[in-house]
């Protein structure tokens, strides 16, 4: 049996919310964000790498995700994925083709099981990698949550070809699409929403100088730091403006296909959940922001199949 198509990485994600983009100055001036382009009703952010755009803010009626934004490495991997998905039974929203957004570039669209709306691109325009301390490189990763955990995983698995790297108790499974332990995490929740968005910081050196930097403006974590086990990644949470956490992080596991074999943390042990035992555990609030607003994603898109 030959291996599954593998998704190539995480690009970002683009968030919808009533007048999101009025909050377009707090991702500028102190999560140390570039923007890359503004259009009506739309805000798209660069970091340092070189991405044409790591995260963006569309104005809508719904709080959630607009689309999560992955790559692949070429127009025949594309056209490979894309005969996948098909095949699987998914919703393809397209057949690839280009794209007619400032970012350019070859692919389409698919929604996930919880009707999430998942953009695939490769041959995007680069942006050219800049040098600033302190400033996020890119999105690490996006956890969502999902009331069939199970379900979502086996999807993510068999039509895109993640793999599992680990898992939290029975209660969240990381996936990863490239070397990065995770790219997606799936928490098991009572409906489909966001549970955070996470940047990565070049080095635990810029990590800690972000959150500074946060401090300096008044704003603190609202869980961290600390550092996770799962991931072995540092963690420092807060809300946006517009309610969603998002998350500074750095260093996070490199996997080696040829050597890893996922495990499942426990939940109950303090230090398996925060090595360093700064953090503690989330409070009843961060939980609870975390859990997010129901996301209902696009109904009105399942059956527009080419």
């Amino acid at each position: 049996m030959s291996e599954p198509i593998r998704v190539g990485a995480l690009r970002g994600i683009v968030m919808r919310a009533p007048g999101i983009t009025a909050t377009k100055g707090f991702y500028e001036n102190n999560w140390g964000l570039t923007i890359a382009r503004e259009e009506d009703g739309a805000v798209y952010f660069r970091g340092t790498g070189d991405e044409p755009f790591v995260y963006g803010l569309k104005d809508g009626p719904v709080y959630g995700i607009e689309y999560v934004h992955f790559s692949m490495p070429d127009r025949a991997s594309m056209d490979a994925l894309h005969r996948q998905v098909v095949a699987k039974g998914a919703t393809a929203l397209s057949e690839p083709a280009e794209f007619d957004d400032f970012a350019g570039g070859y692919g389409f669209e698919v929604l996930d099981p919880d009707l999430r709306r998942l953009r695939f691109r490769t041959g995007a325009e680069a942006a050219e990698a800049k040098e600033e301390w302190a400033r996020p490189r890119k999105v690490s990763h996006v956890v969502l949550n999902s009331g069939d955990m199970d379900g979502v995983e086996q999807w993510y698995v068999d039509v895109l070809g993640f793999r599992v790297s680990d898992y939290s108790a029975d209660q969240m499974v990381f996936l990863r699409c490239a070397t990065d332990h995770h790219s997606i995490a799936l928490v098991r929740g009572h409906y489909a929403s966001v549970n955070h968005v996470a940047f990565e910081l070049p080095s635990i050196n810029e990590f800690m100088r972000s959150i500074g930097r946060m401090k300096e403006k008044g704003l603190h974590p609202t869980w961290g730091p600390g550092r996770h086990g799962p991931g072995d990644n540092p963690f420092a949470y807060y809300v946006s403006p517009s309610g969603f956490v998002i998350e500074f992080t750095s260093e996070i596991q490199q996997i080696d296909e040829h050597t890893h074999e996922a495990q499942v943390w426990p939940r109950d042990v303090p230090e398996k959940m925060d090595q360093w035992m700064t953090a503690g555990p989330p409070t009843s609030a961060q939980r609870a922001v975390m859990q997010g607003r129901p996301d209902p994603g696009f109904p009105e898109l399942k059956g527009t199949q080419p």
